[in-house]
């Protein structure tokens, strides 16, 4: 079976007025499906370019990227767009939800070009599933920081995607909200959704169970987690 991702010598360089800015120099790792996987590195490292281009929201400058076997080299804007609405869930640490638009209402977006009939039950498993249904039709901008973060990771479910991307999702939280967020990544991954989290901080990248940490734009090491960190009602406990 094939990895979930795979990136073979991948790199990426940035050109303005004819000056090529490298931000990523000859990447190379395979992600399976079920894995919980912290990309880790300064800022400036080249984490977030690196993000995007596996959540495909940009491409490479050379070498390749094959999804599910498949390479991205060949795919086209809509197709791009068209895999990432059906594979992918993003969450960001500004949570990115429309102000005042209900819970439900922000969680059923991606839900704009699936064709199933039957959306509303969609959005209910998803905010069921991160603990939020009691404030589902309470509008975004009532809501905690913690709330919004849960609202933003039931988004990132709701089309039942291979891969959710989690971009520094505690940045904006106080550490116990923090750890209950972490504590939902870990329970989707115990259920079998592959989790990608992109942060600087070592105690986050922690939570994961591998730890990818890039520097200057080169895979620095690649560490499965001997000491993860658990996490219980955002209280925190080492396995």
């Amino acid at each position: 079976m094939a990895p979930l991702i795979e990136i073979m010598h991948l790199s990426k360089q940035y050109e303005n007025d004819e000056v090529i800015t490298p931000v990523l120099k000859d990447i190379n790792f395979t992600i399976n499906e079920g894995e919980f996987v912290a990309i880790m590195g300064p800022s400036g490292s080249g984490k977030s370019t690196l993000m995007h281009i596996l959540g495909l929201l940009d491409k490479p400058s050379s070498g390749d990227y094959l999804f599910k076997g498949e390479s991205i080299k060949d795919l086209d804007e809509n197709e791009m767009a068209s895999l990432r609405n059906e594979e992918i869930g993003f969450v960001f640490q500004a949570f990115n939800l429309l102000p005042r638009t209900s819970v439900f209402d922000n969680v059923k977006l991606p839900l704009i070009y699936n064709k199933t009939k039957d959306k509303d039950s969609l959005v209910n498993k998803a905010v069921t599933a991160v603990g939020i249904d009691h404030r589902k039709n309470h509008l975004s901008n009532q809501l905690s920081g913690g709330e919004k973060q849960r609202v933003a990771i039931a988004r990132a479910l709701v089309n039942n995607p291979s891969i959710i991307f989690a971009d520094e999702p505690t940045g904006n939280l106080d550490s116990k909200t923090g750890g209950q967020v972490m504590r939902i990544l870990q329970k989707l991954n115990e259920e079998g959704k592959t989790i990608i989290l992109v942060t600087h901080e070592t105690y986050t990248a922690e939570h994961a169970k591998r730890i990818i940490r890039i520097r200057d734009g080169e895979l620095q090491s690649d560490d499965q987690v001997t000491k993860q960190i658990r996490t219980h009602d955002g209280e925190n406990l080492i396995k």
